[in-house]
């Protein structure tokens, strides 16, 4: 019998110790693949299992082996999924050099779409977000510099429709723009977009200004970085000495129901540099000011901390931290090495690195979570392989894809937000196109739920422009689609 949102149902333990096996396999040979850009997930065949883009296009054979598809339409670049066009198909915008935009046909194919020449030159990252809520998904690019000669401008386009995509914003200054995130991070219903910029400049909040711009927030919030002296860069503009950031996430990072940031910071062994950051969002009554909880966090420093994402890869309820590192020997000779990270709660975090068989990786950016084989934990692409989690599912899960309508809600469902409720804890996962540095995990919503002593659970469904929607009786360990209703 599904639970009702009064009953008194759920009862969950959260796991407090890391585990004892190993669970991650590079499976990379036996799944035949084999592809070092930076990772985008998404199931562009609709077939049930997750495909991946690496600058090449990979087809998930039934989780049990990657297929290079060398005929698709698609040219390259790094890239990130979104359906545009709100046919049921997942399309392609590749973000470097000039930019590509290519729609899915449905077929296997990818036809390429007229689209704007890019003004941001050599982008890191972007992201796909529905700015104006219409339904139709909207495009912010980060862009980035040429050292010492220039620094390019971030920008928007908007979906007009029919393929046609139209600039409607930049940003009123030009920061050397790494990776992009977005969430709905105040609850509003409209989507706001974090971007980490590198050359000490402070990062940008911006917060969805709801007339298809924006306004930037991050120094009010506290999370533009920790400002020191300021410096003057290309370009004439002058800043306070913050932070190298790479890339970031959105995520909620102590089950509260707000999501929070994790701000991945490079950082060379000297003053006025800031370290990676964690850092909780206070909520409506704080005016979503964020906290910095770094200091008991339990994040070692090193040197090349690079692109970011996290993932709850032992189903326990916790989101853990998988973060990369782009010198293989740093300042002092100091070898670095990717880490992985388990969410303990109560903000702090272990390192699990090699007890998971996920050590002594070589430099990357490339980071992201899916589960490639429906078998109800997340596997992780870095480094060029595929590494498939084995873990023998000790605690209960949940996997949610969201379909919108196509007319309150875009179809892939991004910038929509799910809680599911279990006692004091509020699981809250959100559908995101963009992370680290220009990474995307699956647009699927994966949940962990631990030892939970219930078979079904309740989810509320927050889609963009805060149409609300609450289901019942969804049995666990078993994915559902969700329509927006």
């Amino acid at each position: 019998m599904p639970c009702t949102r009064t009953a008194l149902c759920f009862f969950f333990t959260f796991a407090a110790t890391t585990a004892t096996y190993a669970q991650f396999t590079d499976a990379s040979a036996d799944l035949g693949f084999s592809g070092g850009g930076k990772a985008a997930f998404g199931d562009y065949n609709n077939d049930g299992f997750v495909d991946l883009y690496t600058g090449k296009l990979w087809r998930n054979e039934n989780g049990k082996r990657f297929v290079e598809v060398t005929e698709s339409g698609v040219r390259g670049g790094e890239g990130i999924w979104g359906d545009y066009d709100n046919d049921g198909n997942l399309d392609l915008f590749t973000f470097t050099g000039s930019g590509a935009l290519y729609r899915n046909r449905g077929d296997g194919k990818f036809d390429t779409v007229a689209f704007p020449e890019l003004p941001t030159k050599n982008s890191r990252g972007a992201v796909w977000i529905d700015i104006n809520n219409d339904s139709l998904l909207d495009l912010y690019v980060g862009g980035y510099e040429i050292w010492q000669q220039t620094v390019h401008p971030d920008v928007v386009y908007m979906n007009k429709g029919q393929g046609v995509f139209e600039e409607v914003w930049r940003s009123p200054e030009n920061y050397s723009a790494r990776g992009v995130a977005a969430a709905d991070y105040n609850g509003d219903g409209f989507v706001d977009v974090y971007v980490s910029n590198y050359r000490l400049q402070p990062n940008f909040l911006w917060k969805n200004n709801h007339k298809n711009g924006f306004e930037d927030v991050a120094e009010q919030s506290k999370s533009h970085g920790i400002p020191d002296s300021v410096i003057e860069y290309t370009g004439g503009i002058k800043y306070p000495v913050c932070g190298h950031t790479i890339g970031s996430c959105f995520s909620d990072l102590n089950n509260d129901g707000l999501i929070d940031l994790f701000v991945g910071n490079f950082s060379h062994p000297r003053p006025g540099q800031d370290h990676p950051q964690f850092l909780q969002n206070g909520g409506r009554e704080k005016d979503f000011v964020f906290e910095d909880k770094s200091e008991s966090a339990g994040l070692a420093w090193q040197e090349s901390y690079a692109s970011p994402t996290v993932g709850d890869f032992n189903n326990d309820g916790l989101q853990d931290l998988f973060f990369t590192t782009v010198y293989g020997v740093g300042s002092g000779n100091i070898r670095n090495y990717p880490v992985l990270y388990q969410g303990k709660g109560d903000w702090t975090f272990e390192d699990v690195t090699e007890a998971q068989q996920v050590s002594k990786l070589p430099p990357t950016y490339q980071a992201a979570w899916a589960d490639i084989d429906n078998d109800g934990d997340l596997d992780l692409c870095t480094a060029g392989k595929l590494f498939r989690n084995d873990n023998p599912l000790t605690g209960k899960w949940l996997k949610l894809s969201l379909a919108g309508d196509g007319k309150k809600a875009n179809r892939s469902g991004i910038g929509a937000t799910v809680r599911i409720t279990i006692g004091d804890q509020i699981i809250t996962r959100h559908i995101e196109s963009g992370t680290g540095e220009g990474n995307q995990n699956d647009l699927t919503l994966h949940f962990g739920l631990g030892d939970l002593k219930t078979d079904m659970v309740t989810a509320e469904v927050i889609w963009p422009g805060n149409h609300k929607q609450i289901v019942d009786g969804l049995d666990v360990n078993t994915r559902h689609t969700l329509q927006l209703k």
